[in-house]
C-alpha cells in the first residue's frame, strides 16, 4: 500500500515529526478487511492455504436433534469416553519415550499396559523449513488450520541452550545444560549497581545471597562457546500429520479420569544425557555483530510466578502433587486491574540456593544439573493437568514479571498500558516458530492514569534516525551523548536537556523525567501541528421514528445530557449539533439569539444538503439555553409519530458533511434495521438456523457503504460512535464498520425497553454519563516501534492503518485497547534486551496537542525453556480472540474453531517434546501455561465463538466487536467469567476504602460442582453479572440482603439490590459496587432463581461443565492428550 500521501505529513521514515490535520488516504478504499496494510514481505493471510479438510472440532456439537442434558460435573467418574478410544485397561496416552526405539523400552511406572507408543524416529522425516505463508510446512498438503504467528522464518546462528530442571518431586526435567561453559560466566560478568540510565557495559543479573551464575537466565556472553546441539526431537514437527481426532458424535459421553500410577511419585537418579534445545544452525547469512558494545545488556533469573496455593486432586494422588502456601494479600483494586498491578508491587524476588551445597562450578555437569532442580522458576514447574484438578487460583492471574534487573524492571512500562504475549523475547523468528506461541502487544494506551508526568519543552528530544522518543531504556554514553534502544544510534544530547526542571540542577540528563518515566506525556510544540488545535466538537444523530419512540430511549438520553451538559469535556469553543431522522432528516438551528430552536426537514434524501451550514453547529456556551430547550422538547415532538422506516445512511452522510470542516465526534443512536435510502439494509438472519447450522454466515458486513463512509470520516478527523438500541435484529455486522474504521466505539443494549427491561435502562444511563464525562483526545495518530530485527505486521482494534505503523484515530477514548501482531525478522543474537515504544500524538478537548510515550523493555532469550518460562498466559489469550475475530470473518467460525484448538495442541506438543526430557503419561504444561487449555476452552463456549447454541447474529457479532476493542483486563472477564460465593461475605482479608469495608470472597471454578443449594453465587461476566440464588439459601441471606422471607418470594425480575440496614446487605452492596466502580462500563445485575428465564445465560458461561453441544473441560483435556500423543 502506498504511503506517499501520508510521508510529508506524518513523517514515515523520513526523521520527519506527527502532524495532524484532513487527509484522505488515496488507496483507502481499495483495501480489504483483512489485507496487511503496507507488508511487502508478508504475504497476507490466505486462509485457503492453511485449509484442507477441517479436523473435527474439540468442543464439537452433535448434529443430531436437541437433547436437553442438564450440567454434570465433569470429574465424577464414569464410562468410558468412546471417542477416545483405547484398549481396556490401558491408558489413554502412552508416554513417548527417551531415545531409542519406542517399541524396546519398557515401562517407567506402574500404571497398567502401555497404550499404543509414538511411531519410531526414523519414520519422520526431518521439518522443513518454515514458510511464510502458512503456520505449518509444505502448505499444499492437507492439514488443520492454525495460525500463522509470524513471518517467514529469518536465518539463524547457532543457539545456545541455558536451561535447568525443575524441583519439586516429580521426575519431569527440563533438560539441564550441557556444558560447564553456560554454568559459570567469564569473568566479566558482574552485577551492575550504576543508576538506571548508566547502564553498566558488563552484563548483570539478577542478585540474591548464593544465587549460582546459572544457565537458567538464558543468556550466553559473547566469546563463549555454544554447548553441544542435538538434532530437532523427531516428532517436534509433523507436516503430513492427519486431521485431529474423530468427531464426538451424539450427546457428549461421560469420562473416566485415568487413575494416577500407584506408590510414591517416580523419580529419576540419573538425569539424562546434556541435549539442547536450541534450534539447528541456520545455513543463511548471519546478521552482522554490529553492536557487540551494546550499553543496555543486561541479565537476570526468570522472575518467579504467583505463590503456590492448595492444589486440589483426583483421588489416590501422590502426595507430592499437592503445594500450599497461603493466597496473597488483598489489594485495593478490581481483581483483573490487581491481577495487572500486582507485580509491580513487590520487589523481584530471587532464587535461593539450598544452603551448605557445593555451587555448581565444583560438579560434573549432571551433578550440576540435578543442584539446581530447586533453583528451577515457578513458571517451569511442571503440571500434570489430569491430575491437579484446582489450578484456578483463588485470586486473579497476576502479570508474569519480566526477567531484567531490579532496576530496569522499576521502570518497566505498566502491564495494564503494554503487555506482551512473551516477557522473554527468542532471539530468533526459528525459535519463536518452535515455540508454537503467539508473538504480540497489548496496549491500553490512553487509559486514565492517577499519576501521569507532564512535562513542557520547547525540545522534545528524539533519535534522529528512527525518531524514537527518550526514554528510560537508553544509554547515556556521557553527558553529551545517548545512544538509542530501538535503532543503537548515537545522538547529541540538546543544551535545554542538561537542565532538569524537578530537581532544578543542571548537567544530569540521565535524572530528567523523560528518562525516568517509562509513561509520560509532553505538552507538544507548534512543529507537531498542521493546522490549529481543533475545538471539542459533539454531533448527535437520533433515530426519532415509531420504533426508536416505543423503546423510550430519547427521553432517557436527553436527559442524561441534560445532566451531563456542564461536564462534557471542552473550552470555551465547545461546539454542539442534533440531528434527528426517520424517512426524513431535521435539522436544528440553535443560532444564537433566536427565541427557541427551529426544526428544519430535508426529504431529498438521495442528494442531501444542509439547509443553514453556519448555524447547526452552535457554541455551546453561547446557545446552552436553546440547547436545553430543545433536549426538554425532543422527546414529546415525536411522540405520536406514526413513521416506520429509517434513513440512518443519508442521515450519516449529512452529519458527516456538517463535521467535515473541523472534525469531531458523531453519537449515533439507532433502534432499527436501515431500510430506506442509501445504506438500507435487509435481515439476513435465520432464527431457525441459529442453532444447528454447522458454521455462521453473515459475519461481514452486507455492503461497503458504512466502512467507505467511515474512511471519509477518519480522513476528516470524525469519529462516529454507534448506539445500538433494539430488539430485532440490526445487521451490527455491516452497521459497525462506521465505529470500526473511524475508531469509534459500540454500545449495544439488546431487547432494550423503558418499561419491560429496566436492567438495560440502567446500564444505558450509566454508559451514556461515562460516555458524556470521559476525557476524548481528537485528531490522534499513533505509531508504535520497536528494537530493530522486530517488525509489526498485523493490528486488532478500531482504527484505520494510515501507513504500514501509523494508525489514524480522528477520536481516542480511556477505554479503547489495541493489539498488534509481530515476527522476528533478523536474528537478535546480539542484544540482551528489545525494547517497544506506542507513542500517541492528540489533541486535548482544551485545545492543547500532547504526545503520550509509553515504553516497554524485554530481554532477548535464546533456548525454548526460557520463552516458555515467560509466557503471559492471558494476554497470549486475548491476542488469539482478536486473530479468531479475523479468522471468523475472513474464513469460517469452524476454521476458527480448529485453529484455536491447534493453539493449545501445538503449543503442548512443542513443550512436551523440546523442553521436557523425562516424559510421563499425561497432559503436562509448564506451569504458566496451566490455565492456557482452559482459557482455549473459554473462547471456545464463548458468545463470540460458540456453535450448538442458539446465538443472535447481532449479539455474536458484538462479542467479536468486544473482544477486539476491550483492554485485556475487562476482556478476560467476558473470555473467564469470575465465580464468587457472597452468602457468608466476612471481613476477613477485607479492604478498606474511603471508611468503607470490601470483602474479598475468593474465585471459585465454573462448575455446578462449585454451586450449593444453600448459598447465593455471583458471576461476574464483564458486561453482566448474575446472582443466583440456591433453592434452600439461607433464610438470613434472603431476609438481610435482598428483604424477602423465603425463596419462593424473590421477584422474577429483581435487578437491584435492596438498600436495607444491615451488615450483610452492606457487604453485598459494597463488593458489587467495588467490582463494577474499577471498570469503564456499567455491568448490570440480574438476581436469577432456578426458574428464571435467565438461569440458561448463567449456566452457559459454566465453562467446565458439559453441555448438550460441547465438552467439559475434563473430556476437552482428554482430546488435547490424545492429538498430542499421536
Amino acid at each position: 500500500m502506498s504511503t506517499a500521501g501520508f510521508n510529508s505529513q506524518n513523517g514515515t521514515g523520513t526523521g520527519q515529526t506527527y502532524a495532524n490535520g484532513p487527509s484522505q488516504n488515496p488507496v483507502a478504499l481499495q483495501q480489504p478487511p483483512g489485507v496487511i496494510y503496507g507488508m511487502n514481505h508478508q504475504p497476507a493471510y490466505n486462509p485457503m492455504q492453511a485449509k484442507a479438510l477441517a479436523p473435527p472440532d474439540p468442543a464439537l456439537y452433535p448434529s443430531g436433534p436437541f437433547q436437553p442434558i442438564p450440567p454434570v460435573s465433569s470429574y465424577q467418574p464414569s464410562p468410558q469416553l468412546s471417542s477416545y478410544p483405547s484398549a481396556p485397561g490401558q491408558p489413554l496416552l502412552s508416554r513417548p519415550q527417551i531415545g531409542g526405539h519406542p517399541s524396546h523400552t519398557p515401562p517407567q511406572s506402574a500404571s497398567p499396559s502401555p497404550g499404543p507408543r509414538l511411531p519410531p524416529a526414523q519414520a519422520t522425516p526431518p521439518p522443513p523449513a518454515v514458510t511464510s505463508a502458512s503456520y505449518y510446512s509444505n502448505p499444499p498438503q492437507p492439514m488443520a488450520p492454525a495460525w500463522q504467528y509470524n513471518a517467514a522464518a529469518a536465518p539463524m546462528g547457532p543457539a545456545s541452550s541455558m536451561n535447568t530442571p525443575p524441583r519439586g518431586p516429580a521426575a519431569n526435567l527440563v533438560n539441564p545444560a550441557a556444558s560447564l561453559a553456560a554454568l559459570s560466566p567469564p569473568p566479566s560478568v558482574a552485577y551492575s549497581s550504576a543508576p538506571p540510565p548508566h547502564m553498566s557495559h558488563s552484563t548483570a543479573h539478577c542478585s540474591g545471597p548464593g544465587v549460582p551464575p546459572t544457565s537458567i537466565h538464558g543468556y550466553t556472553q559473547p566469546g563463549t562457546g555454544p554447548p553441544p546441539m542435538n538434532p530437532l526431537a523427531p516428532n517436534t514437527y509433523q507436516p503430513n500429520r492427519p486431521a485431529y481426532g474423530p468427531p464426538p458424535t451424539g450427546p457428549p459421553p461421560t469420562v473416566k479420569p485415568t487413575p494416577p500410577p500407584p506408590g510414591p511419585p517416580i523419580t529419576s537418579g540419573t538425569p539424562p544425557p546434556p541435549k539442547a534445545d536450541g534450534d539447528v544452525t541456520g545455513n543463511g547469512p548471519q546478521a552482522p555483530n554490529s553492536y557487540n558494545n551494546v550499553d543496555n545488556r543486561m541479565a537476570g533469573a526468570a522472575q518467579p510466578g504467583p505463590p503456590g496455593r492448595h492444589l486440589g486432586h483426583y483421588p489416590s494422588l501422590p502426595p507430592g502433587y499437592q503445594n500450599t502456601s497461603a493466597p496473597p494479600a488483598p489489594s485495593s483494586l478490581h481483581p483483573a486491574i490487581q491481577a495487572a498491578t500486582q507485580p509491580y508491587t513487590q520487589r523481584p524476588q530471587p532464587y535461593q540456593q539450598q544452603p551448605g551445597g557445593p555451587g555448581p562450578a565444583q560438579l560434573s555437569p549432571s551433578m550440576a544439573a540435578m543442584s539446581l532442580q530447586s533453583s528451577t522458576p515457578e513458571a517451569l514447574r511442571v503440571v500434570n493437568l489430569l491430575q491437579e484438578r484446582n489450578l484456578l487460583p483463588p485470586n486473579p492471574v497476576p502479570a508474569p514479571t519480566p526477567c531484567l534487573t531490579q532496576d530496569l524492571q522499576k521502570l518497566n512500562c505498566s502491564p495494564e498500558v503494554f503487555r506482551c504475549t512473551l516477557t522473554s523475547i527468542p532471539q530468533t523468528q526459528s525459535l519463536l516458530s518452535k515455540a508454537k506461541l503467539p508473538l504480540g502487544l497489548l496496549l491500553h494506551p490512553f487509559k486514565d492514569l492517577s499519576q501521569l508526568p507532564v512535562v513542557t519543552s520547547s525540545t522534545i528530544v528524539r533519535c534522529r534516525s528512527c525518531r524514537t522518543y527518550i526514554n528510560p531504556f537508553v544509554t547515556f554514553l556521557d553527558q553529551r551523548r545517548w545512544k538509542c534502544n530501538l535503532c543503537y544510534r548515537v545522538n547529541d544530547v540538546p543544551e535545554e536537556f542538561m537542565y532538569n526542571p524537578v530537581s532544578r540542577s543542571y548537567g544530569e540528563p540521565h535524572k530528567r523525567p523523560e528518562v525516568q518515566n517509562a509513561t509520560i506525556e509532553f505538552i507538544a510544540p507548534s512543529e507537531y501541528m498542521l493546522r490549529p488545535p481543533q475545538p471539542a466538537v459533539y454531533l448527535f444523530v437520533l433515530d426519532v421514528s415509531h420504533n426508536a419512540v416505543e423503546t423510550g430511549y430519547l427521553s432517557v438520553f436527553c436527559q442524561s445530557l441534560l445532566d451531563n451538559i456542564n461536564a462534557l469535556p471542552g473550552d470555551s469553543r465547545t461546539k454542539v449539533g442534533f440531528i434527528t431522522f426517520d424517512s426524513t432528516i431535521h435539522f436544528y438551528n440553535l443560532q444564537e439569539g433566536l427565541s427557541q430552536p427551529q426544526m428544519l426537514i430535508v426529504s431529498d434524501i438521495e442528494d442531501i444538503f444542509l439547509p443553514t451550514p453556519d448555524s447547526l453547529l452552535v457554541n455551546l456556551n453561547e446557545s446552552k439555553e436553546l440547547v436545553q430547550d430543545l433536549l426538554k422538547s425532543l422527546p414529546n415532538l415525536f411522540e405520536k409519530t406514526m413513521e416506520t422506516q429509517s434513513a440512518l445512511g443519508s442521515a450519516l452522510q449529512a452529519a458527516f458533511k456538517l463535521l467535515s470542516p473541523t472534525g469531531g465526534r458523531m453519537s449515533v443512536f439507532q433502534t432499527q434495521l436501515p431500510n430506506l435510502g442509501v445504506g438500507a439494509l435487509q435481515s439476513r438472519e435465520d432464527p431457525n438456523q441459529r442453532a444447528s447450522a454447522k458454521d455462521v454466515q453473515h459475519l461481514s458486513p452486507a455492503t461497503d457503504f458504512y466502512k467507505k463512509l467511515a474512511l471519509d470520516c477518519s480522513g476528516q478527523q470524525v469519529a462516529v460512535d454507534l448506539f445500538l438500541l433494539s430488539a430485532q435484529y440490526c445487521d451490527l455486522a455491516s452497521l459497525g464498520c462506521i465505529s470500526r474504521y473511524s475508531a469509534g466505539s459500540v454500545y449495544y443494549y439488546p431487547s432494550y425497553h423503558h418499561q419491560h427491561n429496566p436492567a438495560q435502562v440502567e446500564r444505558f444511563q450509566r454508559d451514556l454519563k461515562r460516555y458524556l464525562t470521559r476525557k476524548i483526545g481528537f485528531e490522534a495518530v499513533m505509531r508504535i516501534r520497536c528494537t530493530k530485527g522486530l517488525s509489526i505486521h498485523t493490528f486488532h482494534g478500531n482504527f484505520f492503518v494510515r501507513s504500514t505503523d501509523l494508525l489514524s484515530l480522528p477520536n481516542v477514548n480511556p477505554d479503547a485497547g489495541f493489539a498488534v501482531q509481530m515476527s522476528i525478522e533478523e536474528n537478535l543474537d546480539d542484544m540482551q534486551v528489545v525494547s517497544f515504544q506506542a507513542a500517541l500524538l492528540y489533541t486535548s478537548s482544551k485545545g492543547e496537542r500532547r504526545i503520550r510515550v509509553h515504553t516497554m523493555c524485554l530481554p532477548v532469550v535464546n533456548s525454548l525453556s526460557d520463552v516458555f518460562a515467560g509466557a503471559d498466559v492471558q494476554a497470549i489469550t486475548g491476542l488469539l480472540a482478536c486473530m479468531g475475530v479475523d479468522r471468523s470473518v475472513t474464513s469460517s467460525l469452524r476454521d476458527t474453531r480448529d485453529a484455536m484448538t491447534n493453539a493449545a495442541i501445538d503449543s503442548l506438543t512443542s513443550y512436551r517434546q523440546s523442553v521436557l526430557t523425562i516424559q510421563q503419561p499425561g497432559l503436562l504444561a509448564p506451569a504458566c501455561l496451566r490455565l492456557f487449555p482452559l482459557y482455549i476452552l473459554a473462547l471456545l463456549k464463548q458468545k463470540a465463538f460458540r456453535t450448538g447454541t442458539s446465538t443472535r447474529l447481532d449479539d455474536r457479532v458484538f462479542a467479536m466487536f468486544q473482544l477486539k476493542y476491550q483492554p485485556l483486563a475487562f476482556a478476560m472477564l467476558m473470555i473467564h467469567p469470575a465465580l464468587y460465593r457472597v452468602d457468608d461475605l466476612t471481613d476477613e482479608g477485607a479492604l478498606n476504602i474511603n471508611e468503607r469495608t470490601i470483602p474479598q470472597p475468593r474465585i471459585l471454578q465454573l462448575s455446578v460442582e462449585k454451586l450449593s443449594r444453600e448459598g447465593a453465587f455471583l458471576m461476574d461476566a464483564g458486561l453482566v453479572m448474575y446472582l443466583w440464588i440456591g433453592r434452600n439459601c439461607h433464610p438470613n441471606f434472603l431476609s438481610q440482603v435482598l428483604g424477602v422471607q423465603s425463596y419462593a418470594a424473590v421477584p422474577e425480575n429483581l435487578y437491584l439490590l435492596p438498600e436495607l440496614d444491615t451488615a450483610e446487605s452492606q457487604r453485598t452492596r459494597a463488593f458489587v459496587s467495588w467490582l463494577r466502580d474499577q471498570r469503564p462500563f456499567f455491568p448490570s445485575l440480574h438476581i436469577i432463581r432456578d426458574e428464571s428465564q435467565l438461569k440458561p445465560h448463567f449456566m452457559q458461561n459454566m465453562i467446565e461443565d458439559r453441555t448438550e453441544s460441547a465438552l467439559s473441560y475434563y473430556e476437552f483435556l482428554l482430546h488435547l492428550q490424545q492429538q498430542i500423543s499421536k
